[in-house]
Parts: C-alpha cells; sequence; structure tokens
C-alpha cells in the first residue's frame, strides 16, 4: 500500500494567486527603465516561475549576467512602487483558500515553492492573509531556482516528509521538472501559464482544471 501523503507544497504566481498582470506591467516598466524593448505579454508569462534575472536572460539572450542583474533590480523597484500605489493585483485563483483549508483538514502539512524572492513571496501571501498557513516557504533567496530539486528537498526536510509522500502542486514545467527530479509526485494546474499539454510532456502524473481536483487526486 502507497504511503499516505504528507507533505503539499505549492507554486505561487499561476497556481496559488493569478500575478500575470502585475508581473507583466514590472517587466515592462524594467525594460522601459534599461532602455529595451517591451517584451510580449505571452514571452513573459513563459518564463514566470524562474529566478528573475534568468527571466530577462530567457527574454533577451543577449544580455550578459550584470545587464540581467541589472533589469532584475529594476524589476524589483517596479514591483515596490506597484504595491506601494495600490496597483498590485494578485488574486487568489478560484477555490484555493477552500482547497489549503481541505487539505489541512485532512492533515497535510502545506508548503510553497517559489520563483519569487521571500520578500516578495511575504507580500503576496499576506495580503490573502495566508503568511501563517504554510509549515514552509521555499525560494530563490535560499536555493538554486527551479527546475532544480533543492527547494522541494529543502521543503521536505523542513516539514519532515520523504518524496514518497510529498507531492507539488503548480502550472509550469518547470514546477512539474523540479518535482520529477527531487522524486515526488508532481500535479499540474491548468489555470496557470504554461499549457496542460506542455504539462504531460514534462512528466506530470496528473493535470487537473479545477482547484477541488488536486484533493481529490491526491487523496
Amino acid at each position: 500500500m502507497a504511503e499516505a501523503l504528507r507533505l503539499a507544497v505549492f507554486d505561487c504566481d499561476g497556481t496559488l494567486v493569478d500575478s500575470q498582470h502585475g508581473i507583466i506591467a514590472c517587466m515592462s516598466a524594467a525594460f522601459a527603465a534599461a532602455g529595451l524593448a517591451t517584451p510580449l505579454a505571452e514571452a513573459v508569462r513563459r518564463v514566470v516561475g524562474l529566478p528573475l534575472a534568468e527571466c530577462v536572460g530567457r527574454l533577451v539572450p543577449a544580455l550578459d549576467a550584470a545587464e540581467c542583474f541589472r533589469v532584475a533590480e529594476l524589476y524589483k523597484q517596479a514591483f515596490t512602487d506597484l504595491r506601494i500605489h495600490g496597483s498590485l493585483a494578485e488574486p487568489l485563483f478560484p477555490g484555493m483558500r477552500e482547497l489549503l483549508d481541505a487539505l489541512e483538514a485532512d492533515g497535510i502539512v502545506l508548503g510553497v515553492a517559489t520563483g519569487k524572492g521571500r520578500r516578495g513571496l511575504n507580500i503576496t501571501l499576506d495580503q490573502h492573509g495566508l503568511l501563517g498557513r504554510f509549515v514552509t516557504l521555499q525560494t530563490v533567496d535560499d536555493a538554486p531556482g527551479k527546475p532544480h530539486p533543492e527547494m522541494l528537498r529543502r521543503a521536505m526536510a523542513e516539514a519532515g516528509a520523504a518524496p514518497a509522500t510529498t507531492a507539488m502542486i503548480g502550472d509550469t514545467t518547470y514546477d512539474i521538472l523540479m518535482a520529477r527530479n527531487a522524486g515526488t509526485a508532481a500535479v499540474g494546474v491548468a489555470w496557470g501559464y504554461h499549457p496542460p499539454a506542455e504539462l504531460h510532456a514534462a512528466g506530470a502524473h496528473a493535470v487537473v482544471e479545477a482547484a477541488h481536483e488536486v484533493r481529490a487526486w491526491l487523496r
């Protein structure tokens, strides 16, 4: 008999919250401040989940590492400006709060593994009253970015879970590949920024269409 699930680790952007509009706005502002052409919105959505400087590098491959880091810092400033002016919209996806409640009621420990920095993650979770809901919070401030498995390994160590009792839930191929690299279950969500076919191709054990289906699959 398979061991019972102990730990459910969620991606943030595109899985817990729909942050694409703020991300696209911040990236556009950062590129403008750096004197670069505005990236296409679809191109920005494709890189959500990766470390910020890597996102910039994928959007403009000709930039060197120092310039990518500079644009990433401009992005962080744009994020701060949006937050100060109350223009940072990051709504929870439908059914997500209810899903977290249900998983906790099932005795499952909750975690987050995200391409966000720690400060940005705390701001996002706090605005929804979720900051205290997660036992482990893993960011690119503490470990290599996705699809490297270190964030998941750290989450499991903090929660006292093993790969066989852990599931990663995310909307991008980076989430799925991280889960497979860490040896955990990989659950894709269809409401995020990479299409379901790509999640399946990356090795997702399941791709769900609605939040309540996550609990059904995990059970």
